[in-house]
């Protein structure tokens, strides 16, 4: 009897016959989550598929015979391209830049890109004039915007993320006061322009796949599938850093240089984006928070795919939707930005806080 409660000090019944039970750290709690996951996802995709398709070949001004209905599907083509990359873009930056923040309604846009790309264009038509801002275009410029955007994120990462500092949360704080006064120094600028410069200006500050050349695509197309894939081959990584600094630290995760390497990544996806179809404030949160809830996961091995699929959906719905239903083009981007910051009031409201 000694021997037993000794053995045994908390008294609990012993059964030898009890199977040990199994434990997994699998990405899914059941095999019904999983099937659900890739169901949903795969409908996703054909859905996808499926909008693209209609963006081609749909309402086609031109007979099928014609000779000119194939460059009326390559001129198609060049935005659904675009679609595509701002897709890749948006929302692996959104999905990777809430996890190493640890937050889930925050975006890389807080760390100003849109301001940058605006205060650019805005500054270009105001000291240089309108014929140069329409000129304003092309390779140079589109690499220009990048490297700038590029450029101002790398400087805060070196400032803010090394020596005494090394604050994430400090980071987002600067970025939003940087990005603030852009914002201000842009709106002072446009106040002062000519209503015929303000409308060029204007037409070119609102999202739109229409926005891209085709003659960005052989430098942006690069860039995009060799930073996507370093981010995708990132993803276990991923699942550590979200974790938090002590814990990621304890499992031997090399924090600081992680998120350093996570946040260069971040935001060459984003200064490509926004550099190709305008700035998307609230686009990638939108696709961020509805793949959550989708995949019913937290490993970036399944998020990202489904993260993509969702922002594939949604852009290239909304495009056929709008284009070929409501015939209204240019109200895409600002219709997507609607529900992504009502969206957006949903969640801070429904949690309480940031």
């Amino acid at each position: 009897m000694s021997e037993l409660t000794s053995s045994n000090p908390l008294n609990v019944d012993i059964d030898s016959s009890r199977p040990p039970q199994k434990r997994s750290a699998r990405a899914f709690r059941t095999k019904k989550e999983e099937k659900r996951y890739w169901i949903l996802l795969i409908t996703l995709i054909v859905v996808g598929l499926l909008s693209s398709f209609g963006l081609l070949v749909y309402n086609n001004p031109v007979p099928v015979t014609s000779p000119s209905f194939i460059p009326v599907v390559t001129r198609r083509v060049v935005a659904l391209v675009a679609m595509l990359m701002a897709v890749i873009c948006q929302s692996l930056a959104t999905v990777a830049f809430q996890s190493i923040t640890n937050n889930r309604i925050i975006t890389p846009s807080l760390l100003g890109f849109e301001a940058i790309y605006s205060t650019i264009h805005t500054s270009t038509i105001f000291f240089l004039g309108a014929a140069a801002f329409v000129n304003f275009s092309g390779v140079d410029a589109f690499l220009y915007q990048i490297a700038a955007m590029v450029l101002m994120c790398l400087i805060l990462y070196g400032w803010l993320l090394s020596g005494k500092y090394g604050n994430l949360q400090l980071l987002l704080l600067v970025g939003i006061i940087i990005g603030t006064g852009l914002r201000s120094v842009s709106s002072f600028m446009r106040r002062l322009l000519s209503p015929s410069e303000f409308d060029i200006l204007q037409a070119r500050m609102f999202a739109s796949v229409n926005n891209a050349d085709a003659a960005y695509f052989p430098i942006a197309i690069p860039i995009v599938i060799v930073v996507a894939i370093l981010l995708l081959a990132n993803a276990k990584r991923l699942n550590v850093l979200s974790l938090g600094k002590d814990v990621s630290t304890v499992l031997g995760s090399k924090h600081q240089v992680s998120i350093m390497y996570t946040l260069v990544l971040i935001s060459i996806l984003m200064a490509v984006s926004t550099a190709l179809v305008g700035p998307l404030t609230f686009y990638g949160f939108l696709v961020a928070t509805l793949s959550y809830q989708a995949a019913q996961t937290y490993d970036h091995r399944y998020v990202f795919p489904m993260a993509l699929a969702i922002g594939f959906v949604i852009l290239t719905s909304a495009y056929f939707i709008m284009n070929h239903i409501f015939h209204a083009q240019g109200v895409v981007s600002i219709l997507i930005e609607l529900i992504g910051g009502l969206t957006f009031l949903i969640v801070i409201l429904r949690k309480g806080s940031l």
